[in-house]
């Protein structure tokens, strides 16, 4: 693992800037699932379960099971087992859709939202303590870079599951 990164930006080539955010993008994966793993395990989760649980977090709403199977990329057949699994444990509730009775909705428990909130609380504080060394316009720099990178992700994700070969 290399740890030249004490340079001023202005000693990198452009080459070596990508070079350098390609390779510091994987160990983030890496480092991130590594992450990811770790507090499931510490909240009691599968890790699958516990993307799920934070990306269900991040809607504004309930959310329809086919809506989970969209946003984690499983299978409809996946995602009503993983539902299953999630109310049994009491993380999340399903509610009847209010404009469809023959659909349910599905929402974090209070309870899980807090236990799982109190679990970021530590992680929460040291990523923000990076952040935080990062002028606004920085910050902005990053925000946008994320967005994008996430939006080819998700992008690429559906076209390889789609079987389109095409880039």
């Amino acid at each position: 693992m290399s740890t030249d990164y004490a340079r001023s930006s202005e000693d990198w080539t452009r080459a070596e800037l990508l070079a350098r955010i390609v390779t510091e993008s994987r160990r983030h994966h890496a480092d991130y699932s590594l992450f990811n793993q770790a507090m499931a395990d510490h909240v009691g989760l599968h890790p699958t379960d516990m993307q799920c649980v934070a990306l269900l977090g991040m809607e504004p709403g309930p959310v329809s099971t086919g809506g989970i199977a969209r946003l984690t990329g499983l299978t409809s057949g996946s995602a009503t087992r993983l539902v299953d699994r999630l109310v049994k444990a009491g993380i999340v509730e399903r509610h009847a859709d209010p404009n469809d009775r023959r659909r349910s909705l599905v929402a974090l428990s209070p309870a899980a939202r807090d236990r799982i909130g109190a679990a970021w609380e530590t992680p929460g504080r040291a990523f923000g303590a990076v952040l935080a060394g990062y002028s606004d316009s920085e910050l902005a720099v990053i925000a946008d870079y994320l967005h994008r990178t996430a939006e080819v992700g998700r992008t690429q994700a559906q076209r390889l599951t789609s079987g389109d070969d095409t880039p």
